[in-house]
């Protein structure tokens, strides 16, 4: 989370400094040409670099619906139920914002959840943040990950190629085939998904997407080798030159114009309100009627402010910017809302955490949840 935060200070100290222009062309240089290929380092970045980031969110999602913290009925139906209240309400905020303009495809944007970011404040809130609520955060957010896939698979791709898209299921089966045949992961399979990538890339298809398919079709007891393999590269290298690429923006000399927008205000509405109110609401009817249970020695009230740290978005609310807008004039407005918002939340998610104190809150029958360090030290 530092280490994005740095690179985005320095990303946007560059973009409004009098080398700003080169800078932010850098990133939109048409270099490449040939094949049919992304033609820009930002695409390439946007487009082949972020596969590998949703490979490592799809090996996670996996492992926790199969053998994790989501596998079963009971403990999945609330940290489900407050990430589809958490996608929701922000969506239809940013709707009734933007109803009758020609902006509302980005009503995608203030759904996600950035799990650094959020996890990252929860742990430097120490015993204010009881460890059974960061693990239910971390499901949360795991589970935002994945509906914020199936949002920009299903809405935020392009008209389907027929040829190419059958191909890419043919790749995929073979993918799937080498799993039922335990064929053990190698050259293989990596020469099988670079095709499924290209063949999605020029599909219509989001070609990142293309990660999660991969991670779907891996066998499960070779999850954590390849999850420890990518870790450093995702968070370390790939993360990093995302922020760098994606929020080289133009600060307007009047910031109040571009956070006037209905762009800006359905985006800050949605992360900073929508997000804390849809999951605190869906959570509350699903306790309510006995289908679920609060985490262990959990109180509603820090619930609500776990909501808060929900509404962190960084990581999906940018990618998902760049499907929503082919305007760079909408994808700044959009990102220096997403900037705005995480500002926000970050202060009144520290500051409610300070004033309610480390209460205890009921008790409730202990949950089996793993060790969330390596989770946490992410951020």
């Amino acid at each position: 989370g530092v280490l994005l935060l740095l690179c985005t200070g320095f990303s946007l100290l560059m973009s409004n400094t009098i080398s700003g222009e080169w800078y932010r062309s850098l990133w939109n240089t048409n270099t490449f040409s040939l094949l049919n290929l992304p033609h820009s380092p930002l695409k390439w970045i946007n487009d082949f670099l972020m596969a590998f980031f949703f490979l490592f969110a799809g090996m996670e999602i996996k492992r926790e619906l199969v053998c994790g913290e989501l596998s079963g009925f009971k403990k999945a139906i609330l940290p489900f139920g407050a990430a589809l209240g958490g996608m929701v309400v922000p969506a239809l905020i940013f709707l009734s914002f933007n109803i009758g303009s020609g902006f509302t495809h980005g009503w995608g944007i203030p759904t996600a959840t950035d799990i650094a970011f959020s996890l990252g404040i929860a742990s430097l809130l120490g015993k204010r943040v009881p460890t059974s609520l960061k693990i239910f955060l971390m499901a949360l957010a795991i589970i935002d990950d994945l509906g914020a896939i199936i949002v920009i698979a299903l809405f935020y791709g392009g008209k389907v190629e027929t040829i190419y898209f059958v191909m890419s299921a043919v790749l995929y089966g073979l993918l799937w085939l080498c799993n039922y045949v335990r064929l053990k992961p190698g050259i293989i399979q990596l020469a099988i998904s670079l095709l499924l990538w290209y063949s999605i890339l020029n599909s219509g298809i989001e070609a990142s997407i293309t990660g999660v398919l991969v991670a779907f079709a891996m066998p499960v007891n070779s999850l954590p080798r390849l999850e420890k393999i990518i870790h450093g590269v995702v968070n370390f290298f790939i993360l990093p030159v995302f922020a760098l690429a994606n929020t080289a923006i133009l600060i307007p000399a009047d910031i109040s114009i571009s956070l006037n927008n209905t762009i800006a205000l359905g985006v800050m509405a949605g992360l900073v309100i929508g997000k804390p109110v849809g999951i605190f609401l869906f959570s509350r009817v699903l306790v309510a009627l006995n289908i679920a249970k609060l985490p262990c020695q959990v109180h509603w009230r820090q619930f609500l402010g776990m909501g808060t740290l929900a509404g962190i978005g960084f990581t999906m609310s940018i990618f998902t910017t760049m499907l929503a807008f082919s305007s760079e004039l909408y994808r700044d407005v959009a990102k220096i809302s997403i900037l705005t918002s995480m500002l926000l939340t970050l202060s009144i998610s520290w500051i409610y955490f300070l004033i309610i104190g480390p209460t205890t809150g009921r008790k409730a029958a202990p949950l089996s949840m793993p060790n969330i360090q390596s989770e946490i030290a992410v951020g």
